[in-house]
């Protein structure tokens, strides 16, 4: 059995020969690095343009509201029963009955035609109640939900909502996440392309090596320890660089940014990673090195035999 200073040793010598290994060849390891750092890089700037929309329109919950319009003559009882009805619905927040009366008296004295007003026979609006969905439900699917629930009632005339645009931005923004994930999923498979491959082609340059290696005992273990770390390596480094990448582009878009929300009147400040972010990009960068020097390690090593 292993000691463990004696394993903790041989782990630190593939630790310090793969990383001399990069350092030998700089401009392979370059190379190799912008292409991690790129494809990383992209779905990244993608995943900003995602936040720094949703903090630019900020919480859009707020904006939707569903209006429910109860036919002529209907009662304000039946008004009261949908809305004590609607309120024990999972999707809906706030529910607020507007009675045909306070509508008019409202309407009486903000619109100015109030000697107008007098003149009619009877009350021409409607009984009206308003319906806020709760924060997790204001996405087309609640909204939507709740919409089929209101109409269902025969003493409701229409059902209006009011922040379409809210709808159709959360409809655009999920369509952009569901982009993210899959182009994430691409270029991270692109990611393990190139490790594995360059660490086939380190394999392929040190076979002599391995061959005396596996000679004198070495394990396929043994043998592939040293390639795992430079995989881990070029993950941790082609991160490091992705993440640098990102900070440059949003320096260099700030002040446009800046000066476009200026001419609408405001003032937005554009976002970047922040350190939970920046570390989940650097983490899943090294897991993807790791794993990519595995894929490229396992089965050629397995393949070496040394010769007689």
């Amino acid at each position: 059995m292993t000691s463990p200073i004696i394993y903790l040793t041989r782990h630190a010598q593939a630790f310090l020969g793969a990383l001399g290994r990069l350092l030998r060849r700089p401009l392979g390891s370059l190379l190799t690095l912008l292409a991690i750092a790129v494809a990383l890089a992209l779905p990244a700037s993608l995943w900003l343009l995602v936040k720094n929309a949703q903090l630019a329109t900020g919480d859009t919950g707020d904006a939707i509201e569903i209006s429910v319009y109860f036919r002529p003559g209907a009662a304000l009882e039946k008004a009261e029963q949908l809305a004590a009805s609607a309120r024990v619905r999972t999707e809906a927040g706030t529910v607020t009955v507007i009675s045909a009366d306070v509508a008019l008296e409202e309407f009486r004295r903000y619109s100015g035609f109030g000697a107008a007003l007098d003149s009619l026979q009877g009350n021409p609006l409607p009984h009206v109640i308003t319906v806020k969905p709760k924060p997790d439900y204001a996405n087309p699917r609640g909204v939507e939900s709740l919409q089929k629930y209101l109409r269902a009632w025969p003493e409701v005339d229409s059902v209006q909502v009011d922040g379409e645009w809210v709808r159709r931005l959360s409809a655009i923004l999920d369509l952009m996440r569901n982009v993210l994930g899959a182009f994430a999923g691409l270029l991270a498979l692109g990611v393990l392309v190139v490790i594995g491959n360059a660490i086939r082609l380190e394999i392929g340059a040190h076979r002599a090596e391995i061959e005396v290696t596996k000679l004198v005992g070495g394990s396929n273990a043994f043998v592939r320890r040293p390639f795992l770390y430079e995989g881990f390596f070029l993950g941790l480094l082609g991160g490091l660089l992705a993440t640098g990448i990102t900070v440059i582009l949003v320096v260099a878009l700030a002040e446009p940014v800046s000066r476009v929300s200026a001419l609408y009147g405001g003032r937005y400040l554009l976002s970047g990673l922040d350190l939970l972010e920046a570390a989940a990009l650097i983490g899943l960068s090294a897991l993807l090195g790791v794993i990519g020097a595995w894929l490229g390690a396992a089965l050629l090593i397995a393949k070496i035999e040394p010769r007689e």
